[in-house]
């Protein structure tokens, strides 16, 4: 079929058009039908999200999709293309695109009167998405204007030849998305009522009205999205679905997407991060998301915990190059460089204490975030005596010192002065290899201290830790 090159072939070949929503809806009912999963890349709303796309789907809505930032709600759009078929013909010589079965401009209807002889061109999914922010869109960008340079080569002003069309009209037959919707000038947000309802748009007053087959989308925050003013009711109106989206419901999948967005550090053989070190970089995105000092109605993204492992990871590669060693463990003492990487992603309550900077902030959310997870794989009812035990030989020891440049192959003699550790690194396995061992440590006298079982200071990238008790 993707080899016709004329009306003639694409009949012989048993082509059937269908416009845009039948398209996406029956392309849709098999995935159904064959228990496909529809959306692969988006994690987490399988029973939420998918469940009310799929109802809109299907009926043919036009939609609007509502979520804080970092809600996936753009890569939902651009996940609909999959919906699409892979291949949509249309006319070859016009400026939009066409159906040959459907033309819709003077030029159009002109090329399909050549019958089996009108050339047709072949569009792909990604050609068929266009999409649009909001925020600085006038009516010429989206919907289209007179071209000034047409008319001065002896177009007449009332003549489709001496317009220019917008990107919703290039979006013939696919789908068009605005992101930031209550954004859009009120006078674009009243050029769009017509395609939302009539599925027509009509330039510059001009008699001529242009049908046209679009699926159209929609972002907003719901905060926004919501207040009176910033978008005109008949708009919302004329919308047929309303989609709310939300943050992970769970740590496991907040972490599923962060590795699917860091996939190429994952798998870079450069540099191991181990388990634990994940969900710590993926609890302090919770953790931001619970503060009652950062500001909720801002919302806290899924980029910060990308930015987060992505710095991390560098963290981690710049000490394996200074020392030598292949590959680099990310270990805890890298989390002291994520405030570059966070302090932009984490908007503070305004009515916080102004006494607390943002440096403080964000070092609470971090520990919070490690004492959830030391917890996890090291409770106090089995290990607390454990705990007590290192805090006593720390204290005999005199204190410990570890920094960031610290080789891994020195903490083996941290175990000498303080072999109540090598119980808590050899039930996980980490006594193995010197990399993980370092990592280990590190870990363990870190959850100690946000349990203030030690004490914990920092002189810039060396950490000091002591007894809080004497013994």
């Amino acid at each position: 079929m993707t080899q016709a090159r004329n009306m003639g072939e694409l009949k012989a070949s048993g082509y059937k058009y269908r416009p845009v929503r039948t398209e996406m809806a029956e392309n849709l009912a098999k995935k159904i039908r064959a228990k496909e999963t529809i959306f692969p890349h988006i994690h987490g709303y399988e029973d939420t999200v998918v469940p009310q796309l799929t109802h809109a789907i299907l009926s043919g809505h036009n939609i609007a999709i509502l979520g804080e930032k970092g809600q996936a709600k753009s890569r939902i759009m651009r996940s609909l293309t999959t919906l699409l078929d892979e291949g949509f013909p249309v006319l070859a010589h016009t400026e939009i695109p066409e159906s040959p079965f459907h033309p819709i401009t003077g030029k159009g209807r002109a090329e399909a009167a050549k019958g089996d002889a009108a050339e047709i061109r072949w569009l792909t999914r990604d050609e068929r998405y266009g999409e649009r922010l909001a925020p600085g869109s006038r009516i010429a960008d989206i919907i289209g204007d007179l071209d000034p340079s047409r008319v001065i080569g002896g177009e007449s002003l009332g003549s489709e030849d001496a317009l220019h069309f917008g990107l919703l009209p290039r979006m013939n037959h696919g789908i068009f998305a605005i992101n930031e919707l209550p954004d859009l000038d009120y006078l674009v947000q009243v050029a769009l009522f017509n395609i939302l309802e009539e599925s027509d748009i009509q330039i510059r007053g001009l008699p001529l009205r242009i049908p046209l087959d679009v699926f159209v989308c929609f972002t907003a925050n719901p905060a926004d999205y919501s207040r009176s003013g910033k978008i005109i009711t008949q708009l919302k109106d004329r919308i047929g679905a309303e989609i709310r989206t939300h943050y992970p419901k769970s740590r496991a999948t907040g972490l599923a997407i962060t590795r699917q967005e860091v996939e190429s550090l994952i798998n870079d053989p450069r540099v191991i991060v181990p388990d634990f070190l994940e969900n710590i970089i993926e609890e302090i995105t919770i953790q931001a998301r619970m503060s009652p000092v950062v500001n909720q109605k801002s919302g806290v993204s899924a980029r910060l915990s990308i930015a987060n492992y992505e710095t991390a990871v560098a963290s981690a590669r710049r000490r394996a190059l200074l020392l030598g060693e292949d590959p680099g463990t990310v270990r805890l003492t890298d989390l002291g460089n994520l405030f570059a990487s966070s302090s932009g992603k984490i908007e503070l309550d305004p009515y916080r204490d102004e006494a607390v900077t943002e440096f403080q902030v964000i070092q609470k959310i971090i520990d919070e975030a490690i004492r959830e997870i030391f917890l996890e794989y090291f409770p106090l009812k089995k290990y607390e005596t454990s705990m007590d035990q290192v805090a006593k030989e720390i204290f005999l020891a005199k204190g410990l010192e570890i920094s960031d440049g610290t080789p891994a192959a020195s903490y083996r003699a941290i175990l000498k002065d303080v072999p109540a550790l090598f119980d808590f690194v050899r039930d996980r396995g980490w006594d193995k290899d010197d990399p993980m061992l370092a990592c280990g440590i590190e870990f363990i006298l870190e959850g100690l201290a946000v349990n203030q079982k030690l004490s914990r200071r920092k002189l810039g990238e060396m950490i000091s830790f002591k007894s809080v008790d004497v013994y």
